[in-house]
């Protein structure tokens, strides 16, 4: 696996990872992968929306009040008839195709990652 190319100190101080709380989990019908509908509690950034492909790993109950870490400096994403907000992070697997969230310790939503 290549390693993508370097980045600036400069770059990297654009993106806002913030910590937020699962509040909500749907499932996405519509998604063209089997995906769910994400809010997510990031403090006084208010709730933002996700769309995830996170179904192969996790079950809608289990997600609720897990923490998670998400890029919330993104533009509006709109997946079918959803408009996702932020980007949930997460770890490929071998396959691309199963994610494991990237989780955080309990601290207060909307606390930013540096």
């Amino acid at each position: 696996m290549s390693i993508k190319p370097e980045i600036s100190w400069t770059d990297f101080e654009k993106i806002d990872i913030r910590c937020g709380t699962i509040t909500a989990v749907h499932d996405f019908d519509k998604a063209r992968n089997p995906s769910y509908q994400l809010e997510i509690d990031f403090g006084d950034l208010g709730i933002k929306k996700s769309s995830a492909q996170i179904t192969s790993l996790y079950r809608k109950e289990e997600l609720i009040g897990q923490q998670v870490l998400a890029v919330v400096n993104f533009p509006k994403k709109q997946i079918a008839n959803f408009f996702s907000e932020c980007l949930v992070l997460g770890v490929y697997g071998e396959d691309k195709k199963d994610v494991t969230l990237l989780t955080s310790l309990p601290v207060k939503n909307g606390m930013q990652v540096g």
